[in-house]
């Protein structure tokens, strides 16, 4: 065997270990932050996120969780600029996950939730509409890639049940851009959600949400029957324990 051809085994030897050792890595990384949030401790575990996207920028669980807990902590933040920096940075690690596997209805489902977060903190009128359009089409696609996402089905009900109630600027930006509303139901709202619930029995935001679907549509029986399922459920992520609270001021308000 010559010496060329021994090198080149040799590189290719290594490359091979430097692959293993970086799955191992991540592997490890990715247990450290699932751990990390099973203790609520969001800002820590996004951190480890991060670490693994230093390893692979590509991940797309980490880009997806990254997504999303800089959406639970920009909830969180009362500076308006502030809120809207982790939002945007959130938006970007979609839009990474789009690029990474625009086939995979994590990707598209992401998209969909942060454009949601977006339209909070947006002013611009324009800018506005278009994330209202990208939230229904982004998750439409992550539903056609996978019918049974759990939060794909929540995001698509949220977004029938704010386009029935919309007020104030958006509804206004909506009515100018589009020329009307675009196609939204309370039912399709109410329909989504219920499946979501179906698929993951323990998701707060998507009860909560549940309930005031069923309180819109005149249905205050379902409202404080879901509601009363919703205070007991577990918490298990930083945002549940303000979404208990809310759930559980709007089922004394009903009572």
């Amino acid at each position: 065997m010559s010496i060329r051809i021994k090198k080149w085994i040799g590189i290719g030897l290594l490359a091979f270990s430097v692959h293993i050792i970086h799955a191992q890595d991540i592997n490890i990384l990715l247990k450290e932050a699932n751990n990390l949030e099973r203790v609520q401790k969001d800002n820590e575990a996004l951190d480890k996120y991060k670490q693994v996207l230093g390893i692979e920028a590509t991940n797309l669980k980490s880009l997806v969780r990254a997504a999303e807990l800089s959406v639970s902590l920009g909830a969180k933040q009362t500076d308006k600029n502030t809120k809207r920096l982790y939002y945007e940075t959130a938006l970007s690690y979609a839009k990474r996950a789009w690029q990474a596997d625009s086939n995979n209805a994590d990707a598209p489902y992401v998209m969909a939730m942060t454009s949601g977060k977006m339209t909070d903190v947006e002013t611009e009128n324009k800018q506005i509409v278009a994330y209202v359009k990208d939230i229904y089409q982004y998750a439409d696609k992550a539903l056609s890639l996978n019918a049974d996402h759990a939060k794909a089905n929540y995001t698509m009900g949220k977004w029938h049940y704010e386009m029935v109630t919309l007020s104030g600027l958006k509804k206004a930006a909506v009515k100018l851009l589009y020329g009307g509303l675009p196609p939204s139901d309370l039912d399709k709202a109410i329909q989504y959600m219920e499946k979501c619930k179906s698929l993951d029995p323990y998701f707060v935001a998507n009860y909560l949400d549940l309930a005031k679907a069923y309180k819109e549509s005149r249905q205050p029986a379902k409202a404080i029957e879901v509601l009363n399922k919703l205070v007991k459920l577990p918490t298990r992520t930083g945002d549940d324990v303000a979404l208990k609270a809310e759930g559980a001021k709007l089922l004394e308000s009903m009572q």
